[in-house]
């Protein structure tokens, strides 16, 4: 950028998914201190979720989210006709952004998600889907955009184990959303015992993502220690407790800061399946 004369008056377009934007937008942040930055997002997941908020950086072999800066986008430009192209596991991928966006905040899309959806793109109306997410989104983020009070962390629902699952596999072989649904499933059992969430509830969360194709169950020879381990990594982690996002019932979050990594026990991470038996061609 500085052999090619870019000044303050360039910005930086983000073509691509949700690791182009965010490093795209990392590199607009820090370059002269910050110059514009327009996205311009090709996935499902990164129309409904990694593209709005700001949120950028680099992942490296301690974790995830540990260098970035928070970098408004000036621009995001979703263009619905490019998901057409996409293959179906790509767009599963954004369902689990989707369905966490549900259990956090919309009971009522939720309900519709598990009644009047399935996977079928071209029966998919995708635009009022991804505006009702971008409204959550942004409304959570408009509260607490530098991430202070703990209300923009709520997006982290289903995040802390599922950034513990990508880092354990080196970010190899299971998809962010799919590594972001088997930590709603575990979210989910922490939650039934720290925040009163109903079997029932958490039946329909994990029938849902089933639902979508998506992963409930660890593979059986999946190495869960390393899991723990990168845990120890997680940004949220601080003096042995963890601020975890908890679901007391479908459209609502809390943030705990009771849950321990006896609570991230291996006893829930122990339900092993083979994840592909989950995961469409």
């Amino acid at each position: 950028m500085l052999r090619a004369n870019l000044d303050r008056q360039s910005f930086v377009i983000g073509l691509g998914g949700g690791v182009i934007g965010d490093l795209s937008g990392f590199v607009a942040a820090i370059f002269q201190r910050g110059i514009p930055h327009v996205q311009i997002p090709t996935t499902l997941l990164a129309m409904v979720d990694s593209s709005i908020g700001g949120k950028t950086g680099v992942n490296t072999s301690a974790g995830k989210n540990l260098i970035g800066a928070v970098h408004q986008p000036s621009l995001v430009i979703d263009d619905i006709d490019i998901l057409k192209t996409l293959p179906l596991r790509a767009l599963i991928q954004g369902f689990a952004e989707i369905i966490k966006h549900a259990i956090i905040a919309d009971a009522e899309m939720f309900r519709q998600l598990l009644h009047d959806y399935r996977i079928d793109p071209s029966q998919i109306d995708f635009a009022p889907l991804i505006q009702r997410n971008v409204e959550i989104k942004a409304r959570i983020i408009s509260n607490d955009e530098q991430d202070r009070n703990g209300e923009r962390a709520l997006l982290n629902f289903g995040h802390t184990v599922g950034h513990g699952i990508e880092r354990a596999t080196e970010y190899q072989g299971i998809s962010h959303g799919e590594a972001v649904s088997l930590g709603m499933v575990a979210a989910c059992e922490v939650s039934m015992k720290k925040a009163g969430l109903s079997q029932n509830q958490r039946d329909a969360i994990v029938d849902l993502l089933r639902k979508f194709g998506l992963p409930t169950k660890l593979p059986t020879n999946f190495p869960r220690g390393k899991i723990f381990d990168a845990l120890k990594f997680d940004k949220k982690f601080e003096h042995g407790q963890i601020r975890f996002v908890v679901t007391p019932k479908i459209g609502s979050a809390n943030l705990s800061r009771e849950v321990t990594m006896e609570d991230i026990s291996r006893k829930i991470l122990l339900r092993a399946t083979p994840l592909i038996s989950f995961v469409p061609s």
